[in-house]
């Protein structure tokens, strides 16, 4: 594999995973964020990679590996940001966001041969992975983003290029607590599992007071 990117927020109250505001506060929200991002950032550490990259909103904190070059976002919206981030490879590139932790090494181990993208999409109608063996910013521009068909189209824009589009499992993004509980219940031993279960023994001391 070449080079492996998340993009991702700094996990600040306030600023990320707000629909899970209520029944979280900000702060538990943030700490789930945290807990999400450092899942996905271990599963890419483990899988095999020349280049790991952190396309990050803000400041990176302690819950950065080592081993990840960060370069900034930058301004613009969705499909700006992903195109830009494409731009800065030379070569193969898998970019997943923060938002699955129960995203696995297998699963990131990709290999071009015999295709030209990878199509990882979500189960709202977006996309958690996107691979590209020749990363070409212009096939994101211009991408509705954060729409239930932006997976949708995104996919045909990959198929009118003429690439040969290789399909990932659909995974789940956490937005919602439903999501939350769902996405723990899938990887229950990791980070985001522990950090919801704390959350929701917080939460429910705070309902019965």
């Amino acid at each position: 594999m070449g080079t492996l990117l998340v993009i991702a927020k700094e996990p600040r109250p306030g600023r990320v995973k707000t629909r899970l505001t209520p029944p979280f506060t900000p702060d538990e929200a943030a700490a789930l964020a945290e807990a999400s991002l450092a899942d996905t950032l271990r599963a890419v550490a483990a899988t095999p990679a020349r280049r790991r990259v952190l396309v990050l909103d803000g400041s990176p904190g302690p819950w950065l590996p080592p081993g990840f070059d960060v370069v900034p976002q930058c301004a613009g919206g969705l499909d700006e940001r992903l195109a830009a981030a494409f731009a800065g490879c030379s070569g193969p590139a898998l970019l997943v966001g923060m938002d699955t932790p129960q995203v696995t090494p297998d699963l990131l181990d990709v290999d071009f041969a015999g295709c030209d993208a990878y199509f990882g999409p979500a189960e709202d109608g977006g996309f958690w992975a996107l691979g590209l063996a020749r990363p070409d910013p212009a096939l994101l521009r211009g991408v509705p983003m954060s729409t239930p068909v932006t997976g949708a189209v995104q996919r045909e824009r990959l198929l009118a290029a003429g690439l040969r589009v290789r399909d990932l499992p659909p995974l789940r993004d956490v937005d919602t607590a439903a999501d939350a509980r769902a996405v723990a219940a899938l990887a229950p031993q990791g980070l985001f599992a522990a950090r919801l279960a704390a959350c929701g023994a917080v939460t429910d001391t705070r309902v019965t007071r």
